[in-house]
C-alpha cells in the first residue's frame, strides 16, 4: 500500500493559484461540499480523476436514508421522531459516535428537504413488501432491521429508505448527481475532470496549505485554505482489502468504481489522519423478492436455523459469512415457494420428503428433521422463541416438496463494499489518533469511516444519506473556517 509523500508548502510559489476550498472528488459527497462551501461564499475547485461526476453515486439504487418526520413519512401515515431514529442506529452500531449519530437524525428532514430543493422531489408513496429496492418508484419503504429483533424493542419501527423517483434500481442516484451537478455550476466552483489529487500540502505547523495535482502529463499545486476529500472507499484496492477487509475477498464482487482505490484515506494517511472501523465491510446477497420467500428457513451445513430470516439482507449475509465454512440453504415449502430466476441465490433442487432433503444437503441424520419440526410447531402459533422473527414472515414451512436455494459463499452472488475510513469530527474535520483535528482537512462520503460501524447494522440509503449530510457539513464548516 503506497501512502503518498507529503509536500512542504515552500513548493507553492508566490503566484500560485488559490482556493478558499478544494474538494477531492464529485460524488455524492463532494458535490455537496462543494456546493455548501460556495454558498457559503468560499471560492471552490473540484478536483476529479474521471471524465464526469458521480463516481460510486451513481452505481447506488437511489435509496436515501432519511427520518424523524419527513414529508413523505408523514403523507404515508407513518410516525417517526429524531428521537426514534437515534435510538434505532445506536442500537445498530458497535461503538457509537452519538454526536454524529444525533445530528444526523435531528438534521435528518431539514436535509430531505434540502435534496428535494435540488429540482426533485420523493414520491409520496410507500412500498410495504420486502426488496432490495422499491420496483417502482414508490418514495418511501423499510431499508434496515428497524422490525427486526432486538431492534423493534430498543426503537418504534418506521420506514426511511428513501427512493429517488425512478423505477428500479437504474439511474435513481444519477437523476440526484446531474441535479446536483447544475447547481454546482450555478454556484460558480470550478471543476477539473480528469484531474486527480497526489498529495497534500503542509504548513511546518502541519496545518493544510494546499493539494497536488495531476491531468494526464501535467501536475501543479493549488494553494488551499481547507481540502475536503471525498473521494471514495477502498473496495478496488487488493492490498488495502488483503489488509483490513479479507471477507472482500475473491469469492465476492465488488461495489464499485475504477477510483475506488483508497487514495483519499492514504491522502489523510499522509498526514496522521486515525482510520476507523476500517475491517468493517457491507456484504450482500439478497434472496428476496419475491417477498414470500422470507417465510422459509436458513439453516448451515449442520442443519441449525442461525439467524432470523426477517433480517435486512446485510444481516442475514454477515451472518452466512460467519458460519462454518460460510454454507447456508434457504430452505421453503411448496406453499410458499417460487422459482424466479434470481442470478444472486440460485434455485440448488427439491425434495418430496424432509428426511430426502437432509441427505441430499448431506447434512447430519435427524438435524434437519429436528430444526423444520421445531420451527413449524412454533409458526403455526405465530412465534419464534429462538430468533424471533417478526409474525409478518412467520408461516409453517410443512407442504412438501421442498425446495432449497443456495446461499452458501461462493455459490450464490455476495457483493460488498468498505464502511471504514478517516475518523472525522461531526463537522467532517479529520481528526489524529489523539483526538486533535488536522487544521485545514475534512473527509465526507466513503473516504470517512461510517455511522454504520457494523456491517450486519447497515442501512441501505446510508451511503448516500450520510455522505450528502456530511459533505454539506464539511463544505460549510470549512467556508466558515476562512
Amino acid at each position: 500500500m503506497t501512502v503518498p509523500e507529503v509536500l512542504d508548502e515552500s513548493v507553492l510559489p508566490p503566484d500560485a493559484e488559490s482556493y478558499d476550498v478544494v474538494v477531492v472528488g464529485f460524488g455524492m459527497a463532494g458535490g455537496c461540499a462543494a456546493l455548501e462551501a460556495a454558498r457559503a461564499g468560499a471560492r471552490v475547485l473540484v478536483l476529479e480523476r474521471a471524465a464526469v461526476a458521480g463516481g460510486t453515486t451513481c452505481l447506488a439504487g437511489g435509496h436515501f436514508y432519511l427520518g424523524g418526520g419527513t414529508a413523505v413519512q408523514k403523507a404515508t401515515g407513518h410516525d417517526d421522531s429524531p428521537e426514534e431514529m437515534y435510538r434505532y442506529l445506536v442500537a445498530n452500531s458497535l461503538d457509537p459516535d452519538h454526536e454524529k449519530i444525533r445530528a444526523y437524525c435531528e438534521g435528518s428532514v431539514e436535509h430531505f428537504d434540502w435534496l428535494e430543493a435540488l429540482g426533485f422531489e420523493f414520491e409520496r408513496s410507500h412500498y410495504p413488501e420486502k426488496a432490495v429496492i422499491q420496483p417502482g418508484t414508490e418514495g418511501l419503504m423499510f431499508t434496515g432491521n428497524e422490525k427486526v429483533w432486538p431492534y423493534r424493542t430498543e426503537a418504534t419501527p418506521a420506514p426511511r429508505g428513501h427512493k429517488v423517483p425512478v423505477p428500479g434500481d437504474t439511474d435513481g442516484a444519477k437523476l440526484v448527481m446531474d441535479l446536483l451537478t447544475e447547481r454546482v455550476a450555478e454556484a460558480g466552483v470550478d471543476v477539473r475532470y480528469e484531474t486527480g489529487a497526489t498529495n497534500l500540502v503542509t504548513s511546518p505547523g502541519g496545518d493544510i496549505a494546499g493539494v497536488g495535482w495531476r491531468s494526464f502529463q501535467d501536475t501543479g499545486v493549488v494553494r488551499a485554505s481547507a481540502v475536503v476529500i471525498a473521494a471514495g472507499g477502498f473496495v478496488m484496492n487488493p492490498d488495502m482489502v488483503a489488509e483490513h477487509t479479507p471477507a472482500l475477498g475473491s469469492k465476492l464482487f465488488t461495489l464499485g468504481s475504477t477510483y475506488d482505490d483508497g487514495l483519499g484515506i492514504r491522502l489523510g494517511m499522509s498526514v496522521g489522519a486515525e482510520l476507523r472501523n476500517m475491517a468493517e465491510p457491507f456484504i450482500t446477497a439478497p434472496f428476496y423478492p419475491p417477498s414470500v420467500l422470507v417465510t422459509g428457513l436458513i439453516v448451515n451445513k449442520d442443519g441449525r436455523r442461525f439467524v432470523a430470516e426477517d433480517s435486512y439482507h446485510a444481516r442475514t449475509s454477515y451472518h452466512v459469512t460467519h458460519q462454518p465454512d460460510a454454507t447456508a440453504y434457504l430452505i421453503v415449502d411448496s406453499e410458499h415457494a417460487d422459482h424466479p430466476s434470481m442470478s444472486l441465490v440460485p434455485f440448488l433442487d427439491g425434495w418430496e420428503t424432509v428426511e430426502e432433503m437432509e441427505a441430499g444437503l448431506g447434512l447430519p441424520g435427524g438435524a434437519l428433521v429436528a430444526t423444520l419440526t421445531r420451527y413449524n410447531e412454533h409458526a403455526a402459533r405465530g412465534e419464534d422463541p429462538d430468533f424471533h422473527k417478526h409474525p409478518d414472515w412467520l408461516a409453517p414451512q410443512d407442504s412438501g416438496p421442498w425446495a432449497v436455494y443456495d446461499l452458501s459463499l461462493g455459490k450464490a452472488l455476495y457483493a460488498g463494499f468498505t464502511l471504514g475510513g478517516m475518523s472525522t469530527t461531526v463537522d467532517g474535520q479529520v481528526r489524529r489518533a489523539d483526538g486533535s483535528v488536522i487544521t485545514g482537512l475534512y473527509a465526507a462520503g466513503a473516504c470517512a469511516s461510517s455511522i454504520a460501524q457494523d456491517g450486519q447494522g447497515y442501512c441501505s440509503g446510508l451511503q448516500l444519506g450520510e455522505g450528502s449530510f456530511f459533505g454539506r457539513r464539511a463544505g460549510r464548516h470549512a467556508a466558515a473556517a476562512l
